[in-house]
Formats: structure tokens, C-alpha cells, sequence
């Protein structure tokens, strides 16, 4: 599993976001630029991020976007869930994947699905504000996205 730019770059503008609050709106200019993301590709991002309900956009001035609810309720599994689709190792354990044919006699497959649930578990293990804290220098934390 490898996790994209757009993953990646979800988690850095969701962190950023986490750290500012839920009451300020932040321009997408101005978190493109902290955040060194092209504003065209920034875009994008948060398009998918609105649609799923990640965070709140609003237009004209004094718009930009927030999270949606207290950075507690994210993971980085949820969010990494909106921006890559799965975070399953293999193809036959993604999401809406064709039951494979030879899942039962797969002297492999019990091993991927082992690692897949260590892979949801650890992501879903570490909310957005443990991120944001540790992005702050707080918890002595050694995240780097």
C-alpha cells in the first residue's frame, strides 16, 4: 500500500485545519501557501473532503473551509479512506473488490488480511487531534506526513 499526494496532502491541510479551530474559516490561498500545494490541485482535495462531509466550505469573503466537527472525530484512516479509495494491501481486499476465486485455497490470503487489519487498525487508531497536538510539539509526538 502506498498512500498518495492526495492522501498526504489531505492529512497536512486536515491537521492544519484541526490546529486553527472550528470557529475560523481558512482561505484556500492561504492554506495552499502554508502548506506549499499548488491552489489547482488544493482544490480538488477539497472538493472530495466537502462532499464527504469531512470539512465545511463557504464562499465570499471571509470564506474558506473548517472541519466539520471537533478534530477527536477524525482518524487518519477516515480520512485517508475519502482520499484513497482503500488501504488495503491487496486488490482482493478493496473496497467492492469481486470476490476472488481462490480466496479459500490462497495459501496467501489469510497474510494479506492480517496486514489489512493492521493497517485499518493503526490508522484508525490516531485521531486528527493527536496529529494536530503533535504537529504543535505537544506529546512529544514523531509524526511527519
Amino acid at each position: 500500500m502506498m498512500v498518495s499526494t492526495k492522501g498526504r496532502y489531505a492529512l497536512r491541510v486536515m491537521v492544519e485545519l484541526a490546529a486553527r479551530g472550528l470557529e475560523e474559516f481558512v482561505p484556500l490561498k492561504e492554506i495552499a501557501e502554508h502548506q506549499e500545494i499548488s491552489e489547482k490541485y488544493l482544490e480538488a482535495i477539497m472538493k472530495s473532503l466537502v462532499k464527504e462531509g469531512l470539512v465545511t466550505g463557504l464562499r465570499g469573503k471571509g470564506g474558506g473551509y473548517r472541519l466539520s466537527k471537533p478534530p477527536a472525530q477524525y482518524t487518519v484512516g477516515s480520512i485517508l479512506k475519502v482520499t484513497e479509495g482503500s488501504l488495503a494491501p491487496v486488490a482482493c481486499l478493496g473496497q467492492n473488490a469481486a470476490p476472488c476465486p481462490r480466496a479459500e485455497r490462497c495459501a496467501t490470503y489469510p497474510m494479506w488480511k492480517r496486514l489489512s487489519q493492521l493497517i485499518d487498525d493503526f490508522f484508525e487508531g490516531i485521531t486528527l487531534e493527536q496529529l494536530a497536538g503533535e504537529s504543535q510539539g505537544q506529546n512529544g509526538g514523531h509524526y511527519v506526513i
